[in-house]
């Protein structure tokens, strides 16, 4: 159980949609544990496992001075209104750009005991939500970006490199 080092963009595992869990078991419950730990820093709002390398649809959240965790998130409520901020990357790290997310977002999934969870929030929580799941998915923020924008980002990126 520790901290652990963030995968970036480039790394293939951020491009692979993770798979369900299907068993709770110890590599499990350490997942959690390093999830946890790994975003409970400053400037941290979220992590998914892929960002670790481990290639399992979970996630951690770190907003409001409330940290968790969920296991198998699936959005199930997105809200009409739409927020049009700037949003980063732990995997993108030093870029932001204005990304478009629903105001609100309700995902459920479950916990380390099986049970059901549902988090949902407005703002900054509904934007960690569906970046996270996109990251789940295989999609980094970028790829939400408009047509100029991403070109832009694209070009700071290689440019870091």
């Amino acid at each position: 159980m520790a901290m652990r080092e963030i995968r970036t963009v480039g790394d293939p595992v951020l491009r692979t949609p993770c798979d369900p869990i299907t068993t709770v078991d110890d590599r499990v419950r350490s997942l959690v544990t390093d999830l946890l730990e790994t975003v409970d820093h400053e400037g941290r709002a979220g992590l998914a496992a892929n960002q670790i390398g481990v290639g399992l649809r979970a996630f951690s959240w770190n907003i409001d001075d409330e940290i968790g965790y969920v296991l198998n998130p699936r959005i199930v409520e997105l809200s009409e209104d739409y927020q049009d901020g700037d949003e980063g990357c732990l995997s993108v790290p030093g870029l932001w750009y204005p990304t478009k997310r629903a105001w609100y977002a309700r995902v459920v999934g479950e916990d380390l005991d099986g049970h059901e969870v549902v988090v949902e929030g407005t703002e900054l929580m509904a934007r960690c939500l569906q970046h996270e799941v996109d990251h789940l998915d295989g999609y980094l923020y970028l790829d939400r970006l408009e047509r100029s924008v991403r070109k832009k980002a694209m070009r700071a990126i290689r440019d870091q490199l």
